[in-house]
C-alpha cells in the first residue's frame, strides 16, 4: 500500500525523505546554555528512527531572551556543540532544524541579568516583575538579534530555521491583545501588531537567503478570551504570505503564561509540575492555582486540524499540521487534504522509531497515552517518556 505520509516532501530548498518531522519540544539538556551529549543523542535517535527532520527546540536569539539560566542561546560558544547535533542527525539521513525565539515578557531576569522586556508594561507572573515596554530601538536591536542568530545557525549546519511566533513568546506577545496594549505603530490593528513579527521573519530570511528553509510556528488561537483569535491569526498568515519570506507555516495554539495545556491536551500533571519548580514560592503557587492555570483539555487525534484547515485556502504558503498526530492514517489523510508536512512530538518521544514502524506497514498502534509526564521530566533531568527505561 502506498502511503502519502511516507513519500518525499519539500520544505523550501530541502527535499525530505518523508512528510513527518519531529516538532520542537523543550529538551532540558543544555547545561550552561550549550549542547550536551544527551542532546546529540536525543536528536540522533529521532533521525535513526526515520523522521525526515528533527527540530532543536527553543534556541534564544540572545541571552536576555531566556526563560531559564541553562537554556541554550545562540552565540559563538554554542556553535561547536550544535554542530555535533547537526552532524549526528545528518549521519542518519535526516535534515535538522533549529527553533529561534525570544521569551520577551516572561524571560527570567535572573538568567541573564538583563531587564525583562515586552510589548507593554504588564505584570509578568514568570519573571515576577513589570517588564519594560520595548522602544523602537529595542525592537530594531532584537530584530538584529534574529538575523545574527540565523547566520550562526547556518554556521552550525542547520538545514531549516523555525521562527517561533507562538505560545506567548515575544513575537506572539506582540500579536496577542492580551500582552500588546500599545497605541503606536506596533499595537492596535492586526497589521500593527504583526509589524515586529514580520520584521523578525524578514531579517531571518535575508540573513540566510536560500541556503536554508525558513518557516514560522504561528499561533492560531491563544486559547482564552482576550487573546489572539482565529480570525486575527488568519489575517497575520495572509500578511506573512504576501511578504513571501516563508517556506511554510507550522500552525499551533496556546499561551504558555495562561493556557499551557491547550497545546498538549490530555492529562495535566499538576503535582509533578509543582514538584519541579525551582523555588518554594513557585512550587506553592503551582499547587494553589494549578487547577486554574493548568486546565485540562480532552485529547483528540489531530486536535488542531479543524482550525488548521481554515488556513489551507487562505494562503499559498505550505502548511505543516501539528497537534496530537499519532497515527499513519492521520498523516496520510492530512497530506491528502493538502498539508505539506506533519509535525509530531509526544508520540515520537514515546517511540523515537515510530516512523520506521510505520514503514513496515503492519498496522502498528502508537503507544503514547498523553499522560504528559514528559513535560515535568524536561525540568527535572531532560525530556523523556517515563514509560521508557532511564538513559544518560
Amino acid at each position: 500500500m502506498t502511503h502519502p505520509g511516507l513519500s518525499a516532501g519539500r520544505l523550501g530548498p530541502l527535499t525530505l525523505r518523508n512528510r513527518v518531522i519531529k516538532a520542537a519540544t523543550f529538551e532540558g539538556m543544555t547545561p550552561g546554555g550549550l549542547a550536551s551529549d544527551r542532546l546529540v543523542e536525543f536528536h540522533r535517535g529521532f533521525a535513526a528512527g526515520g523522521v525526515a527532520m528533527s527540530t532543536v527546540a527553543y534556541c534564544s536569539v540572545s541571552s536576555e531572551g531566556r526563560t531559564f539560566r541553562d537554556q541554550i542561546w545562540l552565540r559563538e560558544a554554542a556553535v561547536p556543540g550544535l554542530r555535533r547535533v547537526t552532524e549526528a542527525v545528518h549521519a542518519e539521513g535526516a535534515a535538522v532544524a533549529v527553533q529561534l525565539g525570544h521569551a520577551g515578557w516572561f524571560a527570567d531576569p535572573k538568567a541573564s541579568g538583563a531587564r525583562t522586556m515586552g510589548p507593554s508594561r504588564r505584570f509578568s507572573p514568570h519573571g515576577m516583575c513589570f517588564p519594560k515596554a520595548m522602544t523602537a530601538d529595542d525592537i530594531a536591536r532584537v530584530t538584529g538579534d534574529y538575523a545574527r542568530a540565523a547566520r550562526l545557525a547556518l554556521e552550525c549546519g542547520f538545514d531549516a530555521l523555525e521562527v517561533h511566533v507562538g505560545h506567548g513568546y515575544l513575537l506572539s506577545q506582540f500579536l496577542s491583545p492580551y500582552t500588546n496594549r500599545r497605541r503606536d505603530a506596533w499595537g492596535g490593528s492586526v497589521e500593527n501588531r504583526a509589524r515586529f513579527p514580520r520584521a523578525a521573519v524578514r531579517a531571518v530570511r535575508e540573513a540566510v537567503g536560500n541556503r536554508a528553509a525558513v518557516y514560522a510556528k504561528l499561533n492560531m488561537h491563544d486559547g482564552f478570551p482576550g487573546g489572539l483569535t482565529l480570525a486575527d491569526a488568519i489575517a497575520v498568515a495572509r500578511l506573512l504570505d504576501a511578504d513571501g519570506t516563508l517556506d511554510a507555516l507550522e500552525l499551533t495554539g496556546g499561551f504558555t503564561a495562561r493556557t499551557p495545556m491547550y497545546l498538549f491536551r490530555g492529562e495535566a500533571p499538576r503535582r509533578e509540575l509543582a514538584a519541579v519548580q525551582p523555588s518554594v514560592l513557585q512550587r506553592l503557587g503551582t499547587r494553589l492555582v494549578g487547577s486554574w492555570f493548568l486546565r485540562e483539555y480532552p485529547f483528540e487525534e489531530a486536535f488542531f486540524l479543524p482550525y488548521a484547515r481554515q488556513f489551507l485556502d487562505a494562503v499559498r504558503t505550505p502548511i505543516i499540521l501539528l497537534g496530537g498526530v499519532n497515527r499513519l492514517a492521520t498523516v496520510d489523510a492530512a497530506i491528502g487534504e493538502g498539508f505539506a508536512l506533519v509535525a509530531m512530538g509526544r508520540a515520537l518521544i514515546r517511540e523515537p522509531d515510530l516512523v520506521a514502524r510505520f514503514q513496515k506497514d503492519d498496522g502498528h498502534e502508537p503507544r503514547c497515552v498523553h499522560c504528559n509526564l514528559c513535560v515535568p521530566e524536561s525540568y527535572r533531568a531532560g525530556t523523556r517518556c517515563v514509560l521508557l527505561p532511564e538513559s544518560g
